[in-house]
């Protein structure tokens, strides 16, 4: 059974104890869909001032590759995200962490949620393949900053170690 956890320690250790949760609750079990839903159900209640949080994964046919709506807490999003395109496309196809203080500042942002401010994308890998990515919108310009880059970035390692 599970129970909404406080969080009251400093940003670090709510993160660190952030992470141990997520290994926990994807311990041995082997289903990327269900380990990834119950990773944004974490997120979507341990994050302050966000309103999506959740998943794109790589779709491959053999005309394209993009990415596709995985599990996700929020309004309904866009459910296909070409590579190279809006932040997630970005972040996919370079491979790396995307931290946007304002989303209206980046050029080519995809807006599936009128109210998001900011964002920040990061990308799944294993290995040299990619997965996929986690996105988070907030309604506030600049809120995500290099501390929540680093332990998210670690959050999504542990994902990607169990798939």
């Amino acid at each position: 059974m599970f129970a909404k956890s406080g969080y009251e320690g400093t940003r670090e250790e709510n993160y660190t104890l952030l992470i141990q949760q997520v290994k926990a609750l994807i311990h041995d079990e082997p289903n990327r869909i269900a380990n990834l839903s119950n990773a944004a159900a974490l997120l979507g209640q341990f994050l302050t001032d966000v309103n999506w949080v959740g998943f794109y994964l790589v779709d491959k046919t053999q005309e394209k590759e993009e990415l596709v709506l995985g599990p996700f807490q929020g309004l309904p999003a866009c459910v296909r995200i070409p590579l190279g395109k809006g932040v997630c496309g970005t972040s996919a196809q370079l491979r790396e962490t995307v931290l946007v203080p304002d989303v209206h500042a980046f050029p080519g942002h995809i807006a599936c949620d009128a109210a998001s401010q900011s964002e920040i994308v990061v990308p799944i890998l294993s290995g040299d393949e990619l997965i996929g990515v986690l996105d988070i919108d907030s309604p506030s310009l600049n809120r995500f900053d290099e501390l929540d880059q680093r332990y998210l970035e670690q959050f999504v390692q542990a994902l990607a170690a169990a798939m």
